[in-house]
This record gives structure tokens, C-alpha cells and sequence, in this order.
């Protein structure tokens, strides 16, 4: 199944805070889809980081820019907001990162331009603290619709979305050309010297939440079952040099430190891999959680088996049973478990690899995604 761009939508404009050239999950989630949609007919307006210019050069679509690092809610934003719309005719307004930004969407749907908004994992967050819901009510409350993530973080946004506003759950897609069994990995497993040894892959941020701790700890029961097994971690963080200093304590030889890797080089990662393993965990009494977990769905495409953890959203990304397993994140034993009995028994691990990338291309390519977009945009515009 090929990726291409979604059918015709009428003008719009997407907010977003988040936009490359600065990296993320959401940057990642609103270019994908922005990519999909037809370049005449649609304009981003986003934040200004070092590196703009030359990020802006490569797109095909047209980028604006406020002067600023963040797109702080109020009057300055929404006179630019209705500057921008009158200067490109837009018809429907998207606010791609949600909260706070779409707080300008009211005063939009007043002068008769509407608006919906993508919410993702800071939604969830706020919809559970004191007087969230109420503070989403007011930017939501004359939004054509409202996109959730995951039916995990739909539970705790809906709590923010009037009654009378369409709540719709919508994952993140994944690009099915970009992400493929057939790429080669070999060259990852070279520079990296793990040659044909069994290996794990985890690309993520280093962040308490994402498990890349019980990973680590986890390899002396991995390679006591699997010897010469070997985990190889790409990606920085604030968590990064902790979990550095715990693999010091790990087999010799059995952690691999990749350091933050090329967007161009993220498949090859995934392509090297045996297994993909991401243990998230819920932390600050669920405050703080996975909402979906878009690095499962692309290890998935790759024809990856998944080890995820029990955390938000990661439980619809990943199929537990059927496109890999979802387990406790927070118990070394289990998570261990898992990795080395997907790596003791390949033909499962297959098993779970191809049934992961049939998902992927049915469900999760991002041509569908956007084309449900589409329809909601051209729904809103009437």
C-alpha cells in the first residue's frame, strides 16, 4: 500500500506550537499529515527556532512564522491568526497541537471561520489537574470537532469537550513507504558493531516514563537466556546518562549507546532489529503517561515483533498477542521475560512482525488518517 497524499481539502490553515525544525512526537505527527494534504491549499503557521529558514526551504507547502518560541495564547495571536487566514482565504483552521493555542478558536467560529482541534498527550495531562476541564471547555467549546489520540487520552480529554462538540479518536499514522520489512540494517549493526548477535532496538527519548531503565537492568536476565544478546538504544534525554551509569552494571558487551540518530536513518534502525522494545510506565499518579506511542507502530511496519508497556495508549499501538506484547513496564522480570521469549522462538517473533505491518497498511497508514482529516475539514467548511 502506497502512501500518497489525502483527497482535496478546502483552504486551510494549520496552528501549530510544534513544527519542525524543532523534533518530537507532535512535530512528527503534524508534518506527516500535513505532508498529505494537497500544498496549494494548505499553510502552517507555527513558532520561530533556529534552523527555520532552511526547514521552511524544503517544504512544499507554505510556512509562517511568529516571532517567538511558543505561540502564547491571547489577542497578539489571534490578530495574526485572522491575518494570516484573511491573507490566504483559508476556509476551516486546524489547530494541530491543540491546547493552549486553540484558545483563539472561538473568536475564529464568531467571525464565521471554523475550526478543529488535534489534541495529544498535554490535553490528556491537563484534562486531569483542577480546573483543566474548564480551561478546554472555553477553547473547544465552538470547535466543528475534537481529535483524540488514543480512547486512552479520549477518556480524560472528553471531560473538556461540550457535549454538542463531535469528540473523534483518530491514532497516529505511520508512513508505510518510509518504514518497511525490506530495508536493510545491515549497515546499523555494522557501525555499531553488533554483527549477527541477537538484538533489541529502543529509539525514544530518555525519560523516566520510557522504560529505557528496566531495559538496562533487565539484560542480565535477557542474556542469561539468550547469550551474546545485546540492546542498542538511540536517542538523548534527561534521563540519558542515569541509565548510562546503570549499564555499567550490566553483561559486558550487552548495552549499546547510539546516541540521537538522522531522521533518515530511523527505519534501518528498526530494520536491524530483532526485536523493538519501548517498557513505558505511568508515572506521577497517571499524570504522566504514553498516549499512543507512534516508535511502535513504526517498528510494526517494519515487520518488527513490539515489547511495549502497560502505559496509556501503548496498548492500541501495540496488538497485544497479535502484533507484540504488552506488559507490566515497571516489572523487570516481565519485561525481560518477554524480550528473550520473542528472541528464543523467531517464528513467533515473525508471526508478530508480519501480522504488525498488515495492521500498519490497513489502519494506520497515514493516507487514511489524513483522509479522515480531510472529510472533517471539508465537513467544517461546509
Amino acid at each position: 500500500m502506497s502512501d500518497h497524499p489525502a483527497p482535496d481539502i478546502p483552504r486551510t490553515l494549520v496552528v501549530t506550537a510544534d513544527f519542525p525544525p524543532t523534533v518530537g512526537g507532535v512535530q512528527q505527527y503534524v508534518h506527516s499529515l500535513v505532508h498529505r494534504f494537497p500544498e496549494n491549499r494548505v499553510t502552517v503557521l507555527t513558532s520561530t527556532h533556529e534552523g527555520w529558514e532552511a526547514s521552511d526551504a524544503t517544504q512544499p507547502f507554505r510556512v509562517r512564522r511568529v516571532p517567538t518560541k511558543w505561540l502564547w495564547p491571547g489577542r497578539g495571536l489571534t490578530e495574526r491568526i485572522e491575518e494570516v487566514v484573511r491573507d490566504t482565504g483559508a476556509e476551516a483552521v486546524l489547530f494541530a497541537s491543540g491546547y493552549p493555542a486553540a484558545i483563539s478558536g472561538p473568536a475564529l467560529a464568531k467571525r464565521g471561520v471554523p475550526y478543529i482541534v488535534a489534541t495529544h498527550g498535554i490535553e490528556h495531562w491537563i484534562a486531569l489537574v483542577p480546573g483543566g476541564p474548564a480551561l478546554m471547555r472555553s477553547a473547544f467549546g465552538r470547535a466543528s470537532r475534537v481529535v483524540a489520540i488514543s480512547r486512552f487520552t479520549a477518556r480524560a480529554i472528553g471531560r473538556g469537550v461540550p457535549g454538542d462538540v463531535p469528540l473523534e479518536i483518530c491514532h497516529p499514522g505511520v508512513d508505510v513507504d518510509k518504514f518497511r520489512p525490506d530495508v536493510d540494517g545491515g549497515p546499523i549493526r555494522l557501525r555499531h558493531k553488533v554483527f549477527d548477535r541477537p538484538l533489541v532496538v529502543c529509539v525514544s527519548r530518555f525519560v523516566k516514563r520510557k522504560g529505557q531503565d528496566v531495559l538496562v537492568r533487565g539484560m542480565e536476565r535477557i542474556v542469561r537466556r539468550v547469550p551474546d544478546a545485546v540492546l542498542l538504544m538511540a536517542g538523548t534525554g534527561p534521563d540519558h546518562d542515569r541509565v548510562v551509569r546503570l549499564a555499567r552494571e550490566a553483561p559486558d558487551r550487552s548495552v549499546v549507546f547510539a546516541g540521537v540518530i538522522p531522521e533518515e536513518e530511523l527505519p534501518m534502525y528498526h530494520a536491524a532489529a530483532d526485536v523493538f522494545a519501548m517498557p513505558c510506565r505511568s508515572r506521577a499518579f497517571g499524570l504522566e503517561a504514553e498516549g499512543f506511542g507512534m516508535v511502535f507502530t513504526e517498528a510494526s511496519a517494519s515487520g518488527k515483533p513490539v515489547v511495549a508497556g502497560r502505559s496509556g495508549g501503548a496498548a492500541e499501538a501495540v496488538v497485544d498477542g497479535e502484533t507484540g506484547l504488552v506488559v507490566d513496564g515497571r516489572q523487570t522480570e516481565a519485561v525481560a521475560e518477554a524480550v528473550s521469549g520473542l528472541l528464543l522462538d523467531p517464528f513467533r517473533a515473525e508471526h508478530l512482525g508480519k501480522a504488525g505491518r498488515v495492521r500498519a497498511e490497513r489502519e494506520l497508514a497515514w493516507t487514511g488518517i489524513a483522509g479522515r482529516y480531510a472529510g472533517w475539514l471539508r465537513e467544517a467548511a461546509g
